[in-house]
């Protein structure tokens, strides 16, 4: 009769061992999922602004926006770069909350843009105005189908960004 109520006990002490660890799981599970929801808009917010800064500095669309026909071509090529380092600087705390391969692929991208521009500069003679080097930038880029990157940039962004939704 001892050993029946010693394993009764022991049986007893089992079970509810097995339900404190039980619980502690589900606890830490739900810990766990809770914690990935809090940040998961703020990835997703991230990819958005990543998408936005890839749109803003891609050069067709920097060209029309910071655009002022009376500048040198010297001039015009400083303003596209500060404008490309402003909106990346702006944007560089998303780095964050984004993959690492996310923030490379806008990395190369801003690093392509600039070198571009750089090039496409050093063509024009001291001469040109920002209008002769925004038309040679607009060219480029459409017969060197450059813009390519930046379509690559935007796709392994979404591609990303769909990850976190799943």
């Amino acid at each position: 009769m001892i050993t029946l109520l010693m394993a009764l006990i022991a049986l007893l002490i089992s079970f509810f061992c097995f339900y404190q660890v039980n619980q502690l799981r589900k606890t830490k599970a739900a810990n766990t999922e809770q914690d990935s929801f809090n940040t998961r808009p703020l990835q997703l917010q991230a990819y958005e602004r990543l998408v936005l800064l890839a749109e803003r500095i891609a050069i067709p669309n920097l060209v029309s926006r910071v655009n002022q026909p009376g500048l040198s071509v010297r001039e015009m090529q400083l303003l596209l770069l500060e404008s490309i380092r402003q909106e990346y600087d702006y944007n560089a705390t998303q780095q964050i909350y984004v993959s690492p391969v996310a923030w490379e692929a806008i990395t190369n991208l801003k690093d392509q843009n600039m070198l571009i521009i750089n090039q496409v500069s050093a063509t024009l003679p001291p001469e040109a105005t920002a209008t002769d080097l925004n038309r040679q930038l607009l060219d480029f880029v459409i017969t060197q189908k450059k813009g390519a990157l930046h379509s690559i940039v935007l796709e392994a962004i979404n591609f990303e960004a769909r990850k976190i939704v799943k």
